[in-house]
């Protein structure tokens, strides 16, 4: 069972970069904070033919896919059944397009047909792999939230999301106690997060405003709303209905069901597995 009480420093415990939007990446033991996300998290990402955002919401088979970045900046894509394809970033002096990330206009540059040819016969659907060139002036995060200048990579809407493994062995003993007990215990996997703390209490990160991984600072924007992703096995691409069931009751506001908190860095730096959390302001609404 999830414990009440902090038993050690909150910390730092692992860091997740997603080369290609709804892909699986890699858990470095330390990532350089840009403005707009970790450096090479979410730099890519598949549209359909009419730009709009594909990921695991329209094709599960996307989860067990993964992509590496190459030294260059590149990615090597894999998937069950495909041989692996090294893509190149491509030159936006070649052209680039208008997509849409769930409602948001951006430019990007599309990557070079054997690319959308891979993830084409791979989902079977005519869809297109493209590469933010310039996160600095791309897309501007939420007004609601944001500073002026602040920009965000390919992310849902948010430069990085924190979660914590309090929180999940919470959800993880609710799940367990309902009546889709056998689909538990979840993974954090299924929440795709950028960061991931230890030592804290659960639903802690619910009361942070501002906080401070190592020595880099975040503004904590708002709760993560989750989707049917979390449903998700992110090795097979089946679908059950947790967390979302469980979720739905215990943790809802409006018509939205939370797990995690969107981040929008106030510094840069680097952030590096086992560095301590400190939080420098809580909620005036907890």
């Amino acid at each position: 069972m999830p414990s009440d009480e902090v038993t050690s420093q909150p910390a730092l415990s692992s860091l997740h970069i997603h080369p290609v939007k709804a892909l699986g990446g890699s858990s470095p033991a330390s990532a350089v904070v840009e403005p707009w996300g970790l450096a090479g998290d979410r730099r890519w990402m598949l549209t359909d033919r009419d730009g709009k955002a594909v990921t695991q919401r329209q094709y599960a088979a996307l989860a067990p896919a993964s992509a590496a970045l190459l030294p260059d900046g590149g990615v090597r894509v894999s998937a069950p059944g495909r041989a692996p394809l090294d893509i190149a970033v491509p030159d936006p002096r070649d052209g680039t397009v208008v997509v849409d990330v769930f409602g948001t206009k951006v430019e990007a540059v599309p990557a070079a047909p054997d690319a959308e040819a891979w993830f084409g016969e791979y989902l079977g659907a005519d869809v297109r792999l493209v590469h933010m060139d310039d996160p600095s002036r791309r897309r501007p995060v939420a007004p609601d939230y944001a500073r002026e200048g602040e920009t965000v990579n390919f992310a849902d809407g948010f430069p990085l999301m924190v979660t914590t493994t309090a929180s999940l062995d919470a959800l993880n003993a609710l799940i367990a106690a309902g009546e889709d007990a056998h689909e538990g215990p979840l993974p954090m996997e299924r929440f795709r997060p950028t960061a991931v703390v230890d030592g804290t209490v659960a639903w802690e990160e619910d009361r942070w405003a501002r906080i401070a991984i190592g020595d880099v600072t975040f503004r904590v924007a708002k709760p993560c709303s989750r989707c049917v992703v979390t449903t998700t096995d992110q090795r097979t691409g089946v679908r059950g209905k947790e967390p979302l069931r469980t979720l739905s009751r215990h943790r809802k506001s409006g018509s939205k069901v939370l797990f995690g908190q969107n981040l929008i860095p106030e510094t840069m730096g680097t952030l590096r597995v086992g560095d301590p959390l400190r939080v420098l302001a809580v909620r005036d609404d907890t």
